[in-house]
C-alpha cells in the first residue's frame, strides 16, 4: 500500500502521496498543494525541497555514501578514469569498448578552440580571475555554433557535449596563460585528457614540458571525485537556466558563475588560505582549534563539516591517501600538509568536533594537492568546474527529457508594504 501524508487546513483534510526513491529516501509530493489548498511551502535554501526526480547521483550524508549511477565513488576512483566516468554520468551506463573509443575520439578531436576565441581574451584586463574568463568564453561558444543549439535535437546535443568536455580544459588553460602573459599553446591529441590540460597549463615555446604520470593520474582522480554531487548550487543553477530551454553552453556558463562563490567551489582555496594564516602565526594548531570552538571568535576552520555529509566525506578518504602519495613523490614535506594533518588528528578526537560531526571534507585535501601540482590558487575553482562539467551536462540532459518538465519558477512569501497609492513628487517630504 502506498504511503500518504494528511494535511489539515481550515478544517479540510488533504491527502498527499509519498514518493520513495530506489535507495529508500522518501518525499511528500506537494505538486498539487497550491491548486488544492491555496498554500505554498516556505523553505529557505530549498534544504527540504526536492526539485526533481533524478537517476544520476545518490548520496547519503548520514552514512557517508556517494554513488554515480549506482556505482560507489570508491570503485570509480580506483578503477575508472575521468572520460569513462563522464560517459557514465551523461549516458547512464559504463561504455563498452566501441562506445568508449567513439566518445574518447570526439572529446580528443574537439579540443581546439576557434582562432577568433583567442581574440576574446585580449578584451579582458590583465590578470582577470580565471572563473570569470571561463564562464564568459563558455557562454560565447553559443555564438560560434548558432546552428547547433536546439535542446530537443539529440545529434546537436551530442556534438555540444563533445565540444564542452573537449574545450573547457583548453579554455581554462588559456585563462591561466592570459593571467601570466604567456602565449596560448595548442592542445595535443596524442595526450590523455589530464595530460593535455597540464601540457597547456605549463608548457611554453622556450622549453619542453614532460607530464608526470602520477600528477596526471592525481588530477584525473580529483576530476572524478568532483564530477557530480546531486542538487548542489551550481547544478541547480544549470537546471534552472536549462528549464527555460536555454542551450547547454549558456546553462553551463551560468553554472560556472554559481560555482565561483566562496560558499561553493571556492572552499578549497579558503582551506589553503586558512592553513597559511596558521603557519604565519607560528603554526600553533591547538590555539586555532580553540579559537574555532570559541563562539565569540570570528575564526573558522575551513574544510570541516558539510551541509549534506554528517559523516566522513567518502571523497576525503580517497584524497587523503592520494595526498601522501603526491607529496612523497614530489619530494619533501609541505608545512601546510603537516598543519592539515595536525588539524585532522585533533578534530577526529575532540568531543566538540565529534558532537557536531565536523569531519574533514573533500576541500580539506584537494587544495593541498592542487598546490603540490603547482596549480595556482586562483585556478582551484576552475579545476572544480572541469570536474563538475559531466554532472552539469547529465542533469541538463535529464531535465530536457523529464516527463514532468516545467520551467523553474519558485514561489515567495511577500512581506513588503500593502497597497499604497502613488504620491506625486511635489507632495513627497
Amino acid at each position: 500500500m502506498s504511503k500518504t501524508v494528511e494535511v489539515i487546513y481550515q478544517g479540510t483534510s488533504y491527502t498527499l502521496p509519498v514518493i520513495k526513491g530506489t535507495c529508500g529516501e522518501e518525499a511528500v509530493d506537494i505538486s498539487t498543494l497550491r491548486n488544492t489548498t491555496g498554500l505554498i511551502t516556505y523553505d529557505p535554501g530549498f534544504v527540504s525541497t526536492g526539485s526533481c526526480q533524478s537517476e544520476i547521483t545518490f548520496l547519503d550524508g548520514e552514512k557517508g555514501i556517494l554513488m554515480y549511477r549506482g556505482i560507489p565513488i570508491e570503485q570509480l576512483a580506483e578503477h575508472s578514469n575521468f572520460i569513462e566516468t563522464a560517459y557514465l554520468l551523461i549516458y547512464g551506463n559504463l561504455p563498452n569498448q566501441q562506445e568508449l573509443d567513439y566518445f574518447q575520439y570526439h572529446v580528443t578531436h574537439h579540443s581546439m578552440v576557434h582562432e577568433s576565441i583567442k581574440n576574446l581574451y585580449d578584451g579582458f584586463p590583465n590578470n582577470p580571475h580565471p572563473m570569470a574568463v571561463c564562464s564568459a568564453i563558455v557562454g560565447s561558444l553559443a555564438t560560434f555554433y548558432q546552428d547547433q543549439l536546439n535542446p530537443q535535437n539529440e545529434r546537436e546535443i551530442e556534438i555540444t557535449i563533445h565540444r564542452l568536455l573537449a574545450k573547457l580544459p583548453t579554455i581554462a588553460a588559456y585563462s591561466y596563460k592570459k593571467s601570466i602573459g604567456q602565449p596560448f599553446p595548442y592542445p595535443k591529441n596524442s595526450l590523455s585528457y589530464t595530460e593535455n590540460f597540464l601540457h597547456m597549463m605549463f608548457s611554453n615555446p622556450c622549453e619542453q614540458y614532460e607530464v608526470d604520470p602520477l600528477v596526471a593520474k592525481a588530477l584525473d582522480t580529483l576530476l572524478i571525485l568532483h564530477a557530480d554531487h546531486e542538487q548542489n548550487c551550481s547544478t541547480s543553477t544549470v537546471r534552472l537556466v536549462g528549464s527555460s530551454r536555454c542551450n547547454l553552453y549558456s546553462s553551463v556558463s551560468a553554472g560556472i558563475y554559481a560555482l565561483w562563490g566562496p560558499l561553493h567551489g571556492g572552499a578549497n582555496q579558503a582551506v589553503i588560505e586558512m592553513l597559511q594564516t596558521i603557519q604565519e602565526a607560528g603554526g600553533n594548531v591547538k590555539q586555532f582549534v580553540e579559537k574555532a570552538k570559541d563562539p565569540n571568535d570570528s575564526f573558522r576552520l575551513m574544510g570541516f563539516g558539510h551541509r549534506v555529509y554528517k559523516n566522513f566525506d567518502p571523497r576525503s578518504k580517497i584524497i587523503k591517501k592520494m595526498a601522501h602519495e603526491i607529496f612523497g613523490k614530489l619530494g619533501g614535506n609541505d608545512p601546510l600538509l603537516d598543519i592539515a594533518l595536525q588539524l585532522e588528528e585533533i578534530a577526529l578526537k575532540d568531543d566538540y568536533f565529534i558532537s557536531k560531526k565536523l569531519y574533514p571534507n573533500v576541500d580539506f585535501y584537494s587544495g593541498l594537492i592542487y598546490k603540490a601540482l603547482k596549480i595556482p590558487i586562483n585556478m582551484f575553482t576552475v579545476m572544480f568546474a572541469m570536474g563538475r562539467l559531466p554532472g552539469w551536462i547529465a542533469h541538463w540532459i535529464e531535465l530536457q527529457k523529464d516527463q514532468d518538465f516545467k520551467i523553474g519558477r519558485p514561489r515567495q512569501i511577500y512581506q513588503g508594504p500593502k497597497r499604497t497609492d502613488y504620491t506625486p513628487l511635489k507632495k513627497r517630504g
